[in-house]
């Protein structure tokens, strides 16, 4: 007869790495991260060349909807301050930091790599071309509202993913890691063709450099409108699927036993997952670090649950996004720093503070 200490538990409930919280824990972390969150939103909104009090930007956005009732005390320059130019610009980087933590929480997840990040398979170095294109090109597209640039660069960070696809594709099956190495490849070769145009763009050069560092100086509610779709499709999409990621992290072949379509699984979140980073980076620029640092973060504070870790990636990416953003143009008012950069020295040593970890297997 065998003991209880001999038995031997079935391998997947050994293999299974996470945590699972209650469900009022998850929502309870859901609702106060997205108080905070618009907490730090509104405060942004605050901070500028003309300093508007927090209550009265409070009450600004409040008076807006219907159902409250708010007699104005402030002059009419103070609510266009708020809603015309600050406020978009807020909002867009709340989505853009959003949609690069998510994708950054998604790749990791289905790549079963802490490194890997939203520009991993050559969403980057796509839109940059693009970019690169619509900076050269004797085109302003001024009717649709926001100019071509952003358009080339959206369709440049898709048609590279498409190429990395194809490129990787074994018949019916996906494998990952022909997946990451031949968005390298590629990636490798685009930055190469970016760096020849930028050589020999003239005068387009500064405006170019400044792109891709990162910037929300141009922010607007065009841009928005156009990113906020991108941005909840994908997210509504991904959240669905937090469960089938928590079973992957075994591995695909015990995945697929205990009924996940592994494939399809994965092609379903790819295509999320790289439609709302071009859909960010298009307009902004490739910001980096943000999709590696913030899932982390998140990891480190909620547990490996992609149930909770997705959602809370997401919160906590705007709010990371929003203060950085708050730090680049403020920090040498009445310049601006190129946001990248800023995000560059909080991810840097961060990254480096993984590379360092003798044990990256407690992330999964």
């Amino acid at each position: 007869m065998v003991t209880p200490s001999n038995q031997v538990k079935p391998p997947q409930m050994e293999a299974i790495p996470v945590h699972l919280p209650h469900w009022r824990h998850r929502v309870y972390a859901i609702l106060g991260l997205s108080l905070v969150c618009l907490a730090v939103m509104a405060f942004a909104t605050t901070v500028g060349s003309v300093h508007i009090p927090f209550l009265t930007t409070v009450n600004v956005l409040l008076s807006k909807l219907s159902f409250v009732k708010i007699t104005p005390a402030w002059p009419e320059a103070t609510e266009t301050i708020i809603l015309a130019m600050r406020l978009p610009r807020v909002i867009l980087a709340g989505l853009v930091g959003a949609a690069l933590s998510l994708a950054g929480a998604t790749y990791q997840g289905l790549f079963r790599n802490p490194l890997a990040d939203p520009y991993l398979i050559g969403v980057a170095q796509g839109a940059a071309l693009g970019a690169v294109i619509g900076f050269v090109l004797p085109l302003h597209g001024q009717e649709i509202g926001f100019g071509i640039t952003p358009l080339l660069a959206f369709a440049g960070a898709v048609l590279s993913v498409s190429v990395v696809y194809m490129l990787a594709r074994v018949g019916k099956t996906l494998p990952t890691t022909t997946l990451i190495l031949a968005g390298v490849a590629l990636g490798a070769l685009l930055g190469s063709v970016v760096s020849y145009l930028i050589i020999t763009s003239g005068d387009a050069a500064q405006g170019i450099i400044f792109w891709l560092m990162g910037s929300f100086s141009l922010s607007s509610w065009g841009e928005v409108r156009v990113v906020l779709p991108y941005v909840v499709a994908g997210t509504t999409i991904t959240l669905l699927y937090g469960r089938s990621l928590n079973v992957m992290q075994l591995d695909e072949e015990q995945a697929h036993q205990l009924g996940i379509n592994v494939e399809k699984v994965k092609l379903i979140l790819l295509a999320a997952a790289t439609l709302i980073t071009a859909a960010a980076v298009s307009f902004v620029g490739t910001i980096g670090f943000v999709g590696i640092i913030i899932p982390h973060i998140v990891r480190l504070m909620w547990g490996p649950d992609h149930r909770l870790l997705l959602p809370m990636s997401v919160l906590t990416g705007a709010i990371f996004m929003v203060v950085t953003d708050l730090v680049s143009r403020t920090i040498l008012a009445p310049a601006e720093v190129p946001v990248g950069i800023i995000t560059a020295f909080c991810g840097v040593p961060f990254f480096l503070y993984l590379l360092r970890r003798k044990k990256m297997s407690v992330f999964f």
